[in-house]
This record gives structure tokens, sequence and C-alpha cells, in this order.
């Protein structure tokens, strides 16, 4: 029992018990003030503290920034009465964008690295709130929070933030308490943003109806989650271990093999990774690696594994996942602290729906502030109004007064004004008795009135509350949000060669027999109109380019053949090659039929059945199905369009079932017609006639032109010739007719290979039969009449060379050396 000597002022008690209530103590301290987020802002008291007083000294974004040791001062001064240090590391961290998958600091100056490099010190490095951050704080001054003291008690500080999105969710939060912990991963924005709005319009929605919109998490390292199990674990019941896997890429580099690592797993060092896997190399524990070395940039990370001759890069990859952190696991603990400071581990809807309860707390409290305030200001106007319409009568009794106060209390008298009017009137500048003020006074109070009724219609009624907070969610998605990063694959032990590929931009070449390649567009370089070109493949006498476009390492292929017959094939699975090297032949890649020629390569991204595949034969036949038609690969490939023994596939494209089809012939007479002539048509049917060709001429391009476009039509001849003419210059006609003439055919100019439908921001790449390959603006090619022979694109030798292949690649902003080309448009023979 605690015994009290007065005499010395001692107080005696159990040691035992003073311990654990002390720890008790202690413990709560850490969990609520600082380990543990708050599940309705996402933050630590800290981060709430730095981004609190950021806003008060007007540290935002637009404004100048501030040295990082001026914030953390006014933070440990005012609001967090711990170490400068732990303030600094947290600043840092949320602008670290390896770190935070949306930042909410922008800062200025060394802040460390994904090599596990440090921040500079606080004193050389400068930062400042970003756009994201201020979503979080704002109307934090219309009484829509609680405050509560500082440490000292001599200010307020905000114990959550009004957050305008969920971000615990987005940003996700990392802490270890006294025995509880949490580890909740990043998402995406957009995603998680799509799973409140689904909440809120569907409050009895299933966590499984919620993950068709929060699809898993999107960590800001990029990177692969291999297998669902522990994203549906962590979703349905609070914890889930996920792994995650690094992204890369076997290569062939002249007679060896490399692997090309560009994405890691989130929060894993760089510099360490590189280092273990040199230790493992230095142990012999992997065999069949000659170097490594880190080309990474600001461009991207870039680790370049180079193997041994002979050594199977599969092998070696798998050995790095298996003995590096190049495959980690991350263990989510979706544990927090809830409205009442108690940590709970959530579930996903759980955790939505604390923000949504949130959130319609803090709108209900901003309209009622809103509220007060118009009905306040009202109140003052209808003073105003009502002094203006006895205006002599108010002069006279304020003249007859002798001090403000006796005025004020004869106005209150005579008049029934209540005191805040009368204080009003007796501040009313004499400007205000014009009749133009005495309008706006009347205007802005029958505004003021729309407001108050509208507010006190959206307090009535709680559905309103909700449309409030999904507008403001949709904003937020609409300003911030991206494209997710990390991919999602079905298992976790059995991850395909396609789960590991980065998604690159790549040009695809193939030549008329059927050898094919995929090479960085780095490759090309941007020349001037009428060059010589450079040598783009080495090529036999009889073999020479046809195909050349780009597409995404993770599009696919649907690659159309003159028989009718459409084969899928993955860009990524191409062989990677370089502009010299001749390819592998197309037979390896897509299993063509004997005396089959590839017609036309399209890549697509996504199936859709509101699109359309849109076929051409040479003899004029066309022919529309439904893209989604042609969406279940099959190895052995499927018929597309039944062809006459005679005729052929010239051109295939994607269109939107509501544009017009242009066709362009060998002699140079084109047709444009609306592509609602053309029904849809099943997969085997034979198609109707597009154009009626002359004796010995043949189709050998179509275009796909949306109304209202402003492209221009280019046409490209074999000897190098080529022109720009408006789209206008060709009327729409009926399908099936004779067509005008759009080019002159000489022997000068040679014959029509194609045409393109291009812009100003375009770029045009020729290649010849010899193997030249040219890449220009399209700007510098001149835009003239439809009947006329053009001007040179490319000097090609009269007697035994001619264009044969032609692409069109967005322009690269005039740099000598070209960047990625994309949005390709198919290609012309």
């Amino acid at each position: 029992m605690d015994n009290v000597n007065e005499e010395k002022g001692v107080t005696r008690v159990d040691v035992s018990k003073e311990m654990r209530d002390a720890y008790l103590q202690y413990s709560m301290s850490v969990i609520v003030g600082r380990a543990l987020p708050d599940v309705r802002d996402g933050l630590k008291p800290v981060h709430r503290r730095v981004l609190f007083a950021q806003s008060e000294m007007n540290n935002r974004p637009g404004r100048p920034y501030l040295k990082s040791a001026r914030v953390v001062g006014d933070v440990i001064g005012k609001y967090h009465p711990h170490g400068d240090s732990a303030v600094y590391e947290t600043m840092v961290r949320m602008a670290q964008d390896f770190s935070l998958r949306y930042p909410l600091e922008d800062g200025q100056g060394n802040f460390g690295s994904i090599d596990g490099d440090s921040a500079a010190a606080m004193r050389y490095t400068e930062i400042r709130m970003t756009h994201l951050a201020e979503e979080l704080l704002q109307d934090i001054d219309k009484e829509t929070i609680p405050f509560g003291p500082n440490y000292d008690d001599s200010l307020q500080i905000p114990l959550v933030l009004p957050a305008k999105f969920p971000n615990l969710l987005v940003n996700g939060s990392t802490g270890i308490a006294v025995g509880m912990a949490t580890n909740i991963p990043p998402h995406n924005l957009g995603e998680v943003i799509d799973g409140c709005v689904h909440l809120i319009q569907n409050p009895q929605c299933t966590i499984d109806d919620l993950m068709v919109h929060i699809k898993g998490p999107d960590f800001p390292s990029s990177g692969v989650i291999a297998g669902r199990e522990g994203i549906l674990q962590a979703y349905k019941k609070g914890r889930g271990i996920i792994t995650l896997k690094g992204v890369a890429e076997i290569t062939q580099v002249k007679d060896r093999e490399e692997i090309i690592i560009t994405e890691i797993p989130y929060q894993v060092n760089k510099a360490k990774l590189i280092e273990s896997m040199a230790d493992l190399v230095r142990d012999k524990q992997i065999e069949g690696i000659s170097d490594i070395r880190d080309e990474s940039s600001r461009e991207g990370m870039r680790i370049v594994v180079q193997l041994k001759r002979g050594e199977n890069a599969s092998v070696i990859l798998n050995r790095l996942y298996k003995f590096t952190q190049l495959q980690t696991s991350f263990g989510i603990i979706m544990l927090a602290l809830d409205a009442k400071n108690q940590p709970i581990t959530f579930d996903l809807k759980g955790m939505l729906e604390a923000f949504v309860d949130h959130r319609r707390d803090v709108v209900t409290k901003r309209c009622i502030f809103e509220l007060k305030k118009a009905q306040e200001r009202a109140h003052i106007l209808e003073g105003l109004k009502k002094a203006l319409d006895h205006i002599e009568e108010v002069i006279k009794t304020i003249r007859a007064s002798k001090e403000a106060n006796t005025a004020r209390e004869a106005l209150m008298e005579k008049f029934e004004f209540s005191e805040r009017q009368a204080v009003a009137i007796l501040e009313m500048r004499l400007q205000r008795l014009t009749g133009l003020e005495r309008d706006k006074i009347i205007a802005e109070l029958a505004e003021l009135q729309k407001q108050i009724d509208w507010l006190k219609f959206v307090l009535s009624d709680v559905r309103e509350i909700y449309k409030i907070i999904v507008g403001e969610l949709e904003e937020v998605k609409k300003n911030y949000a991206d494209p997710r990063r990390t991919q999602l694959q079905g298992s976790g032990d059995d991850i395909e060669d396609e789960d590991l590929i980065a998604d690159e931009d790549m040009v695809v070449t193939v030549t008329n027999t059927g050898l094919i390649k995929r090479m960085s567009p780095d490759e090309y370089r941007t020349q001037k109109r009428g060059g010589k070109g450079m040598k783009g493949m080495e090529t036999k006498e009889e073999d020479y380019v046809t195909d050349l476009f780009s597409a995404s390492t993770k599009t696919m292929l649907l690659v159309f053949t003159d028989k009718g017959k459409v084969y899928w094939v993955k860009v990524h699975r191409l062989p990677l090659g370089t502009r010299q090297s001749k390819g592998k032949s197309l037979a390896n890649v897509v299993q063509l039929a004997s005396g089959e020629n590839v017609r036309a390569i399209l890549p697509v991204d996504e199936f859709n059945e509101n699109r359309f595949v849109v076929m051409l034969t040479e003899k004029g036949v066309i022919k529309k199905t439904s893209l989604d038609a042609f969406a279940h690969p099959r190895t052995a490939g499927i018929i597309a369009l039944t062809t006459d023994l005679d005729d052929g596939v010239i051109d295939v494209k994607i269109s939107d079932g509501q544009s017009d089809v242009f066709i362009a012939t060998k002699e140079g007479m084109s047709i444009r017609f609306n592509e609602a002539d053309v029904r849809g048509m099943g997969r085997t049917a034979r198609g109707v006639k597009a154009i009626t060709l002359a004796k010995d001429d043949i189709v050998v391009a179509m275009e796909v032109i949306e109304k209202n476009t402003k492209d221009t039509i280019l046409m490209v001849t074999s000897k190098g010739y080529g022109k720009r003419s408006e789209v206008g210059e060709y009327r729409v006609q009926s399908r099936g007719g004779v067509g005008i003439i759009t080019q002159k055919t000489t022997d000068k100019v040679g014959l029509v290979i194609g045409t393109k439908k291009v812009s100003e921001k375009h770029e045009l790449i020729l290649s010849t039969d010899k193997g030249q390959v040219i890449r220009m603006r399209m700007s510098d090619i001149s835009v003239l009449g439809r009947n006329t022979q053009g001007v040179r694109l490319i000097n090609v030798n009269d007697s035994d060379e001619s264009v044969t292949g032609l692409a069109v690649v967005e322009d690269t902003a005039g740099t000598d050396e070209a960047s990625a080309p994309s949005n390709p448009e198919g290609v012309t023979h």
C-alpha cells in the first residue's frame, strides 16, 4: 500500500505497479503520438505538424522555396517537441519519389537516392509543399476539424487534416509501435478514388466489388506483384504477404546474352542489390556472369548483367531472384488509428468507410460554416439596404447623436437594426450612397440568398453531401491520377517471361522474305528531306524492308496475311536486334502456313467491341469486323477474311465505326467513302466492293479518316517522290466507284507505294529495297494539290532501287538523335 511520509515528503509506491502504469502510458504515447497513422488523413502527428507548419508559413506551391532548416525550426519550436533530425528525415521522405507514390513535399537540392545516399544537411536544401499536399489541408480554416493544444498550450494544432483523398491507402505508411506495427503499401490514386466512389454509390458492396477498382498495391519503384493471394488476404483480413519482383529482360548482344534490370522491388537499395550480386559471383554461388554494370540515369533504372558465352540467361535470372533482393516479400498490416484514437486492423472496405465518414463530417461542417458566414453577411446587407431606403432619416439620426455609441443605440431603437447592422451602417463609406453601390448590395444579397438556400438544401439531405464528396474525389483524380506502375501477375511461383519484361517503345521491322526484329528507336536519327539516308539493315539482294512501325514491348500484334488469316504475337517475343542485324524468320515467330505472306501487322492494346478491323484486298474488296472477334489468340491462326484465289489482303486498319475510308491504287487513283457503307460482318465473310479498278491496277493502301480531321494525306511513290494534300481535296463518294486521280504517275516519279494520314507533329521514315532508311519531319514535306507529282523525299538509284516501306511516328522535338517513336499508323507496301 502507498504510504506517505509527510515530514520528509516521500511517497512510497509499489515498484512493479508503477512500472506497469508508466510503461502503459509510454506505450499509448508511442502508439497515438508517434508510430501509427490516422485512418482519416493517413498521417502520423509529425507529418501532420510539418504540413500544418508549412501552411501557416505560406510555404505552398507557386511560392518561393524555403530553407528546410527554417521549416524544421518552426515545427520543433511550435508544434513538435522532438529532435530536429526526426522532423527533417520526415520531410525528406515525403519529398522522395521512390519512397512515396505521390510525394507531399517538393524538394530542391539533394534529397537522397534509391542507392541509399542520405540527403544533404537541412541548411543546404529547400522545400515547399506539393499541390497534392494542399488537398490534404483544404478547408482547414472553416471549422471542419478539431484542434488541440500544442506541447506548451500556447498554440492550437490540428488533430486531423480535412484530407480530400484517402491518403493512407494512396501513400501507405510504415511504423513500429509498442507491441504492434503497421505496414500499409501505397496504391494508385485513380484506383483508390474509383473504389471510394463505388463505395459511396453502393454502400452494401463487398470487398470483391471494391477490388474490381482497387486491383492491388502500386509501388513508386514499379516492379511486379507475383500472386494475388496475399492481396486478397490483406484486403479481407487486414494482413497478408505479397511477393515483389524486379523487372528484367533478356537480350542478345553479339555472341552472348545480357540481363537488363529496369525495375527493382519497393524499398530495395539498388547499390546493395548490385553489391549482393557481385558477392554471389565472387563466392561462386552464381556462375556464368562476366560483368555487372549500373547504367542508371535520370531517364530510368538500368542494371546490366553481362553473361559469359553459352550461358543460359533464364537460369541465371531465376538464381538472381532466389538469392538476391531482386525478389522480396512485403508483409501488409493494415493497422491504423480510428476516429477515437484506437488502433484497429482494418480491411479494405473498413478503411474506405472510415475515410468516407470523415469526409462526410468535414463537408457537413464546412457547409455549416459557410451557411453561418453567408447568413451573417446577408444580415449585414439587409441592414445596409434598409438604411439606404431611409437614408435621409438615418443621416439625420446620426448627425443628431453626440458620439458613436449614442448613434448606434439610436439607430437600433428607431429603425430596429441589430447591433451588428448598426455598426456596419456607421462604418459605411459615403460612396455606398450612390445608386450603383445600392444595386451591388441588392445583387450580392440575392446571390447570398441563393447560396443560403442551396446550403440548407444540402444540409437537409445527406445524399447531397455524398454528391459533393464524389465530385471532389473526381476532381482530385482528374488533376493528379496517373497510370499504374506495378504489374500484377496471377501466380507468385510461376511468372511467365512476359511478366519480367519492361514496358518500352520499340521499332519493329519486317522484310519481304519474312525476317522480323525489334530494336530501340534511338537506332534512327532525324535527317533533312532529300538526304541519302543511312544503312538500316544488312539485307540480301532479294531481301528488303517492307514493314516498319513502332509499338510497346507489351503490345499484342495482329499479323494479317495475304490469305486472309490472322496470327497473334507479343512485341517482346520478337528478337531484339540493331539497325544492322538481319532479324529472325517470321515463320519461327508465328506459325505461317505454306505460301502465306504477311500483309499488315496491327498493334492492339485492348480488344474493344466498339472498334472494328477494316480489311482490304488488292482487287478492291473491303470487309469490316468487330475487333473483339480477334480477342482470343490461337497458335495456328484464324480466318479473318475469305479471299478469291487470284486476290489477297493488301491492308488492314482499326476504326471506330464512324469514320471515312480512303483507298489508293498503284496507278494513282483514290476513293473516299463513309465507313457506314460497309456493314459489320463475321470473320469468314468475303466482303463487298470498295472501288472499281482499271485493268492491271491494284489497291496499294487504305486509311481510316476521322470526321473533322485536320490531318493531311501523304502520298509516296516508288522513286522517292511524295506530297501532302488536304483531306478536303478528296470528296466523299459512294462505295464501289472508280474514284478520282490523286497522284500523277510517270517513269520519273514511279508508281504509288502507299499513303498515310499525317499532321505537322509527325515524322516520316522511308525504307528502300536496298536497305536505305531516312527519317524526316513532316513539316519539311510540301502541302500540294491532289493532282500533282510531289517533291523528292529520298534519293534512290533510278535503275534498280525503289522505296518499299514507309511509317509515320510522333515528332521527336527536333533532336538529332530520335527518341522513341509512338502511335504507329501501320505500314504500306
